[in-house]
């Protein structure tokens, strides 16, 4: 029994599939494919009446199946396979990893393959191996045959058949050589990766609609797409003969699509790994392949921090920007509502990225031409976002549309636009009813709100406080003579407290004696100990208590 993990559906549906005519020489062995997207009951019943021998999945997948189906034994497996090792712990799958491993025999045999070996793939190998052995593929230098391309390849971590260029280019023409380069290799067979996959959606719906690019295959492939849809995208592409293929990271790893010529990098990876990845798509098996990546100019120091990571590029002259594109693609999102707003989506969703690149001393967010770059993206205008309106981000180089609603754009699709204008009546219905229900505020009326009983204590115990130290500031003067009894008892509010207490006792002069007589005895002893009443207070508040005497 087997198991084969690797980080991505589409390349566990290559594995699946390329090891199918090897499983079927072995008799009694059966293998399924467990991936995302799909029902996880199909999945559970096909394993209970067919049975299986090797599991070729994710490791979500896998480990979901496990936890469902405890009546999976284990105990005979021999081989485990960990595909792009270090992309799996990249992408956190380290739990269910771990999970996974836990429920396998200690004593079995256990492959880690990838292209790029990291820190977390020699410790994985060191504290999850016994007896590692580490075992690296090249190309044969003698069957080059020439002594400079030996020394090539041994400071070079790509293979000789592979030339990579790189073009710094402003934001706001990166699109002109996009459409330029694509335009003039229309008979090859092109993958352009970008950052995100709300850039891949918009860009797919942008660049079919250009007329420099009329009639040429172009596919959209990211890893929000459902799982037929994408299964359905990479179908496509990998029988074509030419064509594009639109893709985020999704595609960088593993896959093998038969022809692929150029490798255009419209954004470079947040994580420098995937770059040798993405261009390990082409110049496979000794094949001869081309990659290039545009870089802005503030972004240069990549191409030495690559030639540092023994990935050698050489610099592609820009041309002269023959034409403008931009107009095509606001006139595109003018038509049609969906198009102003995957553009709104795709430029966001690419600062946002753009400020988690793992090489953020090179990619700098805080310096990026947020104006140039809108129009790059042909943007009718630059939405409101905090990363502008706290950091501000320069805005040059952006020529709004003027004179425009972007409330009145209408989607191309009939229901959309039905749904979203009965969305849009029901607001402003709402807003008669909002400006009913507030009243307008009197300056002369005052307006309470019931407190909290929290609130209440607050400031019942800052009034406390206020008024302790008023006593305490008066008492001090008294001392001092600054200011004599009397005038401290109507300070204070004493004197209006005997003159009360006067009040009731000659209105109840004609009570019994006894009532008389305690009263004028409170009273008495109400003013003696006035001063003492005081200096406790004092001497509290100078303690720092907040309880009033």
């Amino acid at each position: 029994m087997g198991m084969i993990i690797s980080p991505t559906r589409e390349l566990s549906s290559q594995i699946y599939h390329v090891a199918q005519p090897f499983f079927s020489t072995v008799q009694n062995l059966k293998s399924i494919l467990l991936v995302g997207g799909l029902d996880i009951r199909t999945d559970i019943r096909k394993i209970e009446n067919e049975g299986a021998n090797i599991l070729v999945g994710t490791p979500g997948k896998l480990h979901d199946i496990m936890e469902r189906l405890d009546v999976l034994d284990f105990r005979s497996l021999e081989i485990l396979i960990l595909d792009e090792a270090d992309r799996l712990l990249d992408l956190g799958f380290q739990k269910q990893l771990t999970y996974i491993i836990s429920r396998l025999p200690k004593l079995r045999r256990t492959g880690l393959f990838s292209a790029t070996q990291t820190e977390a793939v020699d410790e994985l190998s060191k504290a999850g191996l016994r007896n590692p052995v580490k075992v690296e593929v090249r190309v044969e230098a003698k069957a080059l045959g020439d002594m400079a391309s030996t020394q090539e390849l041994a400071c070079s971590r790509t293979p000789l058949g592979l030339h990579i260029e790189y073009m710094v280019c402003e934001a706001q023409n990166k699109l002109f050589y996009l459409v330029d380069f694509i335009s003039r290799n229309m008979s090859k067979k092109i993958i352009v990766y970008f950052m995100t996959c709300a850039c891949v959606d918009y860009w797919g719906v942008i660049l079919p609609q250009l007329i420099a690019l009329k009639g040429c295959p172009i596919i959209p492939l990211h890893g929000r797409m459902k799982q037929i849809a994408r299964e359905k995208a990479l179908a496509s592409f990998t029988n074509l003969s030419s064509g594009v293929l639109l893709c985020t990271d999704v595609a960088a790893r593993g896959l093998d699509i038969p022809g692929v010529d150029w490798i255009l990098q419209y954004d470079p990876p947040q994580d420098p790994n995937v770059f040798i990845h993405r261009v390990g798509r082409t110049a496979r098996i000794g094949r001869q392949g081309s990659a290039i990546v545009f870089l802005l100019p503030k972004e240069d120091a990549y191409v030495e921090f690559l030639c540092l990571r023994r990935v050698p590029l050489k610099e592609r002259e820009s041309l002269d920007v023959a034409f403008d594109i931009v107009p095509q693609v606001r006139s595109a999102a003018k038509e049609d509502r969906d198009v102003m707003e995957k553009g709104i989506k795709a430029f966001v969703s690419y600062i946002r990225a753009y400020k988690e690149h793992h090489c953020s001393y090179i990619f700098r967010w805080k310096e990026l031409e947020i104006g140039k770059l809108a129009m790059g993206y042909g943007l009718l205008q630059i939405p409101l976002m905090p990363e502008v309106k706290h950091h501000s981000l320069s805005i040059d180089g952006f020529s709004p549309v003027d004179d425009i609603d972007l409330t009145q754009i209408k989607y191309k699709d009939k229901a959309r636009e039905r749904h979203r204008l009965k969305i849009l009546q029901s607001k402003q219905a709402e807003v008669p009813k909002q400006n009913r229900a507030k009243k307008i505020p009197d300056d002369n009326v005052a307006i309470t709100r019931k407190k909290t009983g929290r609130q209440r204590r607050a400031t019942q115990t800052k009034e406390d406080e206020e008024e302790l130290e008023n006593e305490y500031r008066l008492l001090k003067k008294l001392k001092r003579g600054l200011i004599d009894e009397t005038e401290y008892e109507k300070l204070t509010g004493f004197g209006n407290l005997e003159e009360g207490s006067s009040e009731s006792n000659s209105r109840g002069s004609g009570t019994e004696l006894s009532t008389g007589s305690k009263s004028k005895r409170a009273k008495t002893k109400r003013g003696k100990n006035a001063k003492n009443t005081e200096r406790s207070r004092a001497r509290k508040n100078k303690k720092g208590s907040k309880t009033r005497v």
